[in-house]
């Protein structure tokens, strides 16, 4: 079994008054949030920072970790067990049009649409924990 580890982020900002979320479009119509594996000795979280830096083109601040999500594949006939630790962040600056190659698009989308737009269970759930933490007042 092999393991594999990666950070992401769910990059909030409010516009027209209520909260939105950067989201990339990976393949055709499916909507994921930024992440990726850590480079080096980079923390979780500077990975997450990195990753949502390139491939949603955004600078944000961290706020706080929301929580890991657990899922197995199979990768060349071996079962894979990753872990991805997300991040909630508050935007600071940058525009959803720099965005690397990787995203074939990256949008902002409402937050509360978020948790029926997004294509994984796991980042449906991460974006529905950054509502609610957003609706405790933070």
């Amino acid at each position: 079994m092999i393991h594999e580890f990666s950070a992401g982020g769910v990059v909030v900002r409010r516009m027209q008054g209520r909260p939105f979320v950067a989201v990339v479009r990976v393949r055709d119509q499916i909507l994921a949030l930024p992440k990726g594996h850590p480079d080096g000795a980079e923390s979780a979280a500077e990975a997450a920072r990195r990753e949502v830096r390139e491939e949603t083109g955004l600078e944000a601040d961290l706020v706080e970790r929301l929580g890991d999500v657990k899922y197995w594949y199979v990768r060349g006939g071996e079962r894979v067990m990753k872990i991805v630790a997300f991040f909630l962040f508050r935007y600071r600056s940058g525009s959803v049009d720099d965005h690397d190659h990787e995203a074939e698009e990256a949008l902002w989308i409402p937050l509360e649409e978020a948790s029926k737009r997004l294509a994984y269970k796991g980042e449906r759930e991460m974006a529905e924990a950054a509502l609610s933490r957003l609706g405790e007042g933070r």
